[in-house]
């Protein structure tokens, strides 16, 4: 057999390959997908179907006997509460993580920088508090008696602005960039302040939204704060609403109210929690497909070290 006929079986041979390769990838993920994406749509299907019929027959991922009801018992109790406390989140979410991504930014610049004065012992400090914790007691005798935060929006937002992981792993990001161009712009008279500002946070993008998305989602899961520190009820935000209400059913539900309180009460429980569950993950859920790609390249740049 001469050699281009034996180059064009390989490239057949080769196509065919490529081909099945392909399909099985695809075929792979797509399987990942759905398996991923089956308890999202179960949580969903529950909150819109009858809780009595889910009780008796268990989650679907089709709505069993759809129904708006647990919606309509949830906002006609608690509807005014829960759109004050989504404001209340929206607001300390994107403060806090403005706050926390201008701290966390500036000290992981500074210790990227190899020459900065006790630069290790820094590093051994901010180490020490992840293994070390001082406990519960003192932080909030600190936060409630030192700092004056009980009952006001900062003790929704400071306590958790500095995260030492995301410091370290945000550190790893500006390592990756080249120090010429932070000497070229000491050469031209930019101070160092210039340079985080102007040099390493446009070229940071990828590693700021990464670390920014956990801020973000941290500060919108957060509820201990609240539980911790706020008495006013018009300060609570949305997961320590929904705490609250989960709470209440399943006291009355577990017949730990006095009995005359909980007569002829019929609470949703099942469909509540899942009704509950999509409440507020909603705007997570919208919010992730734009900033993914940022995500997974952050991840992934993060994970190669110098």
């Amino acid at each position: 057999m001469d050699a281009p006929a034996v180059n064009i079986k390989n490239r057949i041979h080769t196509s065919i390959g490529d081909k099945l390769v392909k399909i099985f990838s695809i075929t792979f993920i797509a399987i990942i997908a759905i398996a991923c994406l089956y308890p999202l749509l179960m949580v969903l299907s529950v909150s819109f179907s009858d809780n009595s019929v889910v009780a008796k027959k268990g989650f679907s991922v089709i709505p069993q006997k759809a129904t708006l009801d647990t919606y309509v018992y949830l906002f006609a109790r608690s509807g005014s509460r829960i759109l004050r406390s989504y404001i209340v989140t929206i607001c300390i979410t994107i403060a806090g993580t403005l706050g926390a991504m201008i701290v966390t930014s500036m000290i992981s610049f500074s210790l990227s920088i190899r020459d900065l004065k006790y630069r290790n012992a820094i590093s051994f400090f901010c180490n020490f508090t992840i293994i070390f914790s001082a406990g519960l007691v003192p932080w909030y005798i600190v936060c409630s008696q030192v700092y004056h935060l009980r009952d006001t929006y900062f003790a929704l937002i400071l306590p958790s602005m500095f995260s030492v992981w995301n410091m370290f792993l945000l550190r790893t990001y500006f390592s990756s960039i080249p120090v010429s161009l932070y000497e070229s712009a000491r050469l031209d008279g930019a101070s160092w302040l210039q340079i985080w500002w102007k040099v390493g946070l446009p070229l940071n993008k990828t590693g700021m939204l990464t670390v920014g998305m956990m801020y973000a989602l941290n500060y919108w899961n957060e509820w201990w704060n609240a539980l911790m520190f706020i008495d006013d009820k018009n300060k609570f935000p949305l997961q320590y609403i929904l705490y609250n209400v989960m709470s209440n059913v399943n006291a009355i539900m577990s017949g730990r109210v006095p009995p005359g309180a909980a007569a002829n009460i019929k609470l949703p429980s099942e469909t509540m929690k899942m009704a509950v569950t999509i409440i507020t993950i909603g705007p997570i859920i919208f919010l992730y497909p734009f900033i993914q790609k940022y995500f997974v390249n952050g991840i992934m740049t993060g994970a190669v070290k110098e």
